[in-house]
């Protein structure tokens, strides 16, 4: 079996592209090829350079008005797409070319607190502010809406009185820390 490649696509801090290059950094099957980001200073970048990571920066224009990134995936192989704290919404070029072949996580339960908008410390925030009793993370599919695809897996976790969106923050990461890599791994090599 050929090895299955990644691309890590990122908008900011890259703590999920350090965890899923990492767990798959001795994994014969799946390797992460390259980084993508779209924020010219996001952090992600030194991150894959630490890492030894190929990273490209492109531009939201790249990415939305020219085939700049998808031909990019294709020039280097890549198999699938990991959305891994990637802001955008994919373009329609990318999801004719990676069909179910795009995988994103999201910082609640589907499908509540999703859409535009609903991304990192937003998703917390509503969260509390709702008075929830529980929370979670959803890796999902991607489609051409914003956090709608097929859902691969929920992990969930307890809110307390006591709870803030940082603290809710902390327990979201561990998940995400836990569960996405074993997830892409699962969904890569079925």
């Amino acid at each position: 079996m050929d090895t299955v490649k990644l691309a890590l696509f990122a908008s900011g801090n890259g703590t999920n592209v350090q965890q899923i290059t990492e767990y798959f950094a001795d994994k014969a099957q799946v390797m992460v090829d390259c980084v993508v980001y779209n924020v010219k200073d996001a952090y992600v970048a030194q991150r894959a350079q630490k890492l030894g990571i190929p990273s490209f920066y492109h531009n939201k224009k790249d990415f939305m008005e020219t085939d700049v990134v998808a031909n990019l995936m294709k020039q280097r192989g890549i198999d699938w797409i990991i959305l891994a704290g990637f802001l955008l919404l994919v373009p329609e070029n990318l999801l004719a070319m990676y069909p179910n072949h795009i995988i994103n996580i999201h910082p609640a339960l589907l499908p509540n607190y999703g859409g535009k908008g609903m991304y990192g410390h937003h998703v917390h925030e509503a969260v509390v502010a709702n008075h929830e009793k529980e929370s979670g993370i959803t890796i999902h599919l991607v489609d051409k809406h914003y956090d709608r695809g097929t859902i691969l897996f929920q992990a969930k976790c307890p809110l307390t009185e006591e709870d803030t969106a940082d603290t809710l923050a902390q327990k979201i990461h561990l998940l995400e820390k836990e569960f996405f890599p074993k997830v892409i791994e699962k969904t890569v090599l079925n």
